[in-house]
């Protein structure tokens, strides 16, 4: 199971922290990503930790304003998003898939979270 948290409205330029809780996965095997998806768009990876080595890999659009991480506690992946902008709205849904890292950056991923809102509007 994957569980989202920390989504809202936030005002251009200012920061949010999402939090998905993961449930039945053995992090050490599985990829975890963050995808999105705006009205009437394709849904569009944001970023991906690895399994073994957490390497990271992010979306052009975003590198340099978000971080995925591993959270304190175990089994959470965080996904820490600043200098946010008007296009960062979008439902975000956190996923996971063994074979994560290949699939990425497409939503080919087998397990996924119910999602949570972003907007980012003054």
């Amino acid at each position: 199971q994957l569980v989202e948290s920390g989504g809202g409205l936030v005002q251009p330029g200012g920061s949010l922290r999402l939090s998905c809780a993961t449930s039945g996965f053995d992090l050490d095997y599985y990829a975890i990503a963050w995808f999105r998806q705006a009205p009437g768009k394709e849904r569009e990876g944001v970023a991906l930790i690895s399994s073994s080595d957490d390497d990271t890999y992010y979306a052009d659009s975003v590198k340099g304003r978000f971080t995925i991480s591993r959270g304190d506690a175990k089994n959470t992946i965080l996904l820490q998003m600043n200098n946010l902008e008007p296009e960062d709205t979008a439902v975000y849904y956190c996923a996971a898939d063994v074979l994560g890292e290949t699939a990425w950056p497409t939503a080919d991923f087998d397990f996924w979270g119910q999602g949570t809102q972003v907007t980012v509007s003054s």
